[in-house]
């Protein structure tokens, strides 16, 4: 495989390079920088400025509005991003539900749904986990129960990133108990302005209510909202999770976290000016190894998708890797802070001072990342269950 990109692809990035920092708004761009708290306002406002630039939808063929970029170019677009200190894109309405709308929606829902995530004016959740499924999600109860032109639907969902922002939710929904699990399992794009649905937040170990439960009761969904046909949901299911996963890799966010990692070591005297901790400097290297080797699968991915080929044994293996390096660098950053390196205190951060006695923001945010990243081998199909994945299509089952 040949790394080295073509001079094309270099002005691409150029263009790309040039473009975000004369867009990207600055103090979005320190927030990120600095691991700061982003408001539903940050996230949107970017989104919104890639919209109205046609790039939200930075993965979207041409026919459906997108860019029509080819696998490197949508790589070296995240790659420029993550690095200018863009906000990580919110994933679950361009990167999730829009390719399932795409391949499976009919002509109505894609002028209906597709173009408010194009330009990011709905937020967009996802309903799957619920308290008894979440890597065994064929196990979900949630029921929607057809009665003429509508869905009645009732049950609860867990896990719900940003679900108190949601403004339409995509839920995997149980329509049938017959045959196997899978089988009797639909897709259904439900409005969460809804009467019957309570958005419940759930306070994480760093204070942030970044995840939701969402109760639904007696919660009426038009059927045209049903995605396809009906007990198929599975199949779009495993369409949607190999683009999560790849999402999950980040790996953009992992070498632009790489750089910070060294900035503080450097800052805490593990590294340069003579006074390198070896060690410490050893176990940086064995993540920047491994960080460029994800990079060369996401590639892979990405080719594989482009070519038409079903990508979710790889995508299985992408999340594991990216899920546990995530972890890695949070875990090194808070080695590096030592004592240093405490909770995040929200109100403290706002108010600008705390981490000033030691002369620098960075390290203050530290411990609150550190807790949050301890669910990345979790979501998405926790690693345990990925591996099984994975080795069942290696070995044979």
């Amino acid at each position: 495989m040949d790394l080295n990109f073509t001079a094309e692809e270099l002005a691409f990035r150029a263009e790309i390079r040039q473009w975000v920092a004369e867009n990207l708004p600055q103090d979005i761009s320190h927030k990120v920088h600095n691991a700061l708290r982003l408001s539903r306002d940050d996230m949107q406002r970017w989104a919104r400025i890639l919209g109205k630039k046609g790039w939200l939808g930075w993965g979207w063929p041409e026919a459906f509005g997108g860019p029509g970029w080819n696998a490197v170019q949508k790589h070296l677009f995240e790659e420029e991003c993550a690095l200018a200190g863009a906000p990580r894109v919110v994933p679950f309405g361009p990167v999730m539900v829009a390719p399932v709308i795409m391949a499976f929606g009919s002509p109505e829902q894609h002028k209906r749904f597709l173009p408010g995530i194009a330009s990011g004016e709905v937020w967009w959740s996802q309903g799957y986990s619920e308290p008894g499924a979440g890597s065994d999600l064929a196990g979900l109860k949630t029921r929607a129960e057809r009665r003429g032109d509508k869905y009645i639907v009732n049950g609860q969902k867990t896990w719900t990133t940003l679900g108190q922002y949601g403004e339409w939710i995509f839920c995997l929904v149980r329509t049938s108990t017959e045959g196997k699990p899978q089988t009797g399992i639909s897709f259904l794009l439900i409005d969460m302005k809804s009467p019957g649905i309570t958005v419940r937040p759930i306070v994480l170990l760093d204070g942030e209510p970044e995840v939701n439960e969402v109760f639904f009761d007696n919660v009426e969904v038009p059927a045209e909202n049903l995605v396809g046909e009906e007990n198929k949901g599975w199949t779009y299911a495993k369409h949607l999770l190999s683009h999560e996963r790849t999402n999950i890799a980040d790996v953009n966010r992992a070498k632009r976290e790489l750089e910070r990692l060294k900035r503080i070591a450097k800052a805490e005297g593990l590294m340069g000016q003579g006074r390198d901790d070896q060690r410490f400097r050893d176990q940086i290297a064995l993540l920047e190894v491994d960080v460029v080797a994800l990079e060369m699968m996401v590639l892979r991915v990405l080719s594989a998708e482009k070519s038409g080929k079903n990508s979710l044994d790889v995508a299985g293996l992408l999340k594991i890797r990216g899920s546990e390096i995530q972890q890695r660098y949070t875990e090194l950053m808070m080695l590096a802070g030592g004592p240093l390196t405490r909770p995040f205190v929200h109100e403290a951060m706002e108010a600008g001072w705390q981490g000033d006695y030691v002369g620098s923001m960075q390290l203050a945010p530290l411990a609150g990342t550190y807790f949050n990243m301890r669910k990345t081998t979790i979501y998405g199909g926790s690693n345990e269950v990925q591996r099984n994945i994975v080795s069942s299509f290696v070995l044979g089952s």
